[in-house]
């Protein structure tokens, strides 16, 4: 426990723990969604910021939230209105964002593709204390809208439609959902980084599906895996010396392989209670379901 005598292992211990909250948090919504990848799309589009943060002299971490906040608005504008050229516009989109980022770095005074690295690909000694505030103050904000809105949040993920026909601000939610996956990329890229940070939003979800159904266990076993990889990432890099990024992206999907491997043996295993616990004069087809509570009527 030596790294904990290091103030920049502290400082990244705590951005690990917020990004490993945050990032499956916001990620089980864009996993219902069917929009894994837009992590990967906004992380693109905040180098620009990150760019234009060391050009202006100002926080590359604010600045590429702002950033990346107007390109996740604009994704949310052409999945509406883009139609057949949607994709296009998106692609043009992705990789403006990734070459602004690179030429305007180079412009900035004594700036360099150099400087790229640590936000590209998570960087443990150059986590600030300003970034850690930010960090802060942002990740609050996604527990806020990821928590406080849950149950609006799951219904549009779920079905547009029927949100729409209850009454629930459909478009509203969803550009509230874009913005708060772009503040998310932000959080992490200090730790994961803006090109791997998509994977820490969707792997965990993926592993704690292969181990329940409901939406609040999943939520629950989503965030305590990203907490854990985040952390043991971290630490790993600090002894190992190896990127923390791509550490806890691995860790990530070795978490997914075992639960994916510990899923057929428990499913097969509750399919036996289950019919142990059926009575043999009343065949399976026609059993009343057992009630469910109300955190799992719909499963994720």
């Amino acid at each position: 426990m030596d790294f904990l005598n290091y103030a920049f292992m502290q400082r990244a211990l705590l951005a690990a723990v917020l990004v490993g909250i945050t990032a499956p948090a916001i990620g089980i919504y864009l996993v219902q969604r069917r929009q894994a990848l837009m992590g990967d799309g906004i992380g693109h589009v905040a180098m620009t910021g990150v760019g234009l943060g060391f050009l202006l002299s100002t926080s590359p971490v604010w600045m590429a939230t702002a950033v990346s906040v107007l390109g996740a608005v604009l994704m949310e504008l052409i999945r509406w209105y883009g139609r057949t050229r949607g994709d296009i516009a998106l692609a043009m989109l992705f990789y403006g964002g990734m070459a602004g980022g690179v030429m305007l770095i180079n412009l900035a005074p004594g700036g360099s593709t150099a400087n790229l690295v640590s936000y590209l690909f998570g960087s443990l000694s150059t986590v600030s204390e300003s970034d850690v505030t930010a960090i802060c103050e942002l990740a609050a904000f996604v527990l806020l809208v990821t928590l406080g809105l849950r149950r609006q949040l799951f219904a549009v993920s779920q079905d547009e439609e029927f949100a729409r026909v209850t009454g629930l601000p459909v478009r509203a939610l969803n550009l509230l959902t874009a913005v708060t996956a772009a503040v998310t990329v932000t959080v992490a890229m200090r730790v994961v980084g803006l090109l791997l940070v998509s994977a820490l939003m969707v792997v965990p979800v993926a592993a704690a599906q292969q181990l329940s159904r409901s939406f609040t266990v999943t939520f629950v076993i989503a965030v305590a895996i990203g907490v854990a990889v985040a952390v043991s990432g971290t630490v790993t890099s600090y002894y190992q010396d190896v990127p923390p990024g791509a550490t806890i992206v691995l860790l990530t999907i070795a978490a997914f392989l075992v639960l994916t491997a510990l899923a057929g043996p428990l499913a097969r295993r509750r399919a036996r209670a289950a019919a142990a616990a059926q009575p043999a004069g009343d065949p399976a087809e026609c059993a009343i379901p057992a009630t469910r509570g109300a955190g799992d009527e719909v499963g994720v």
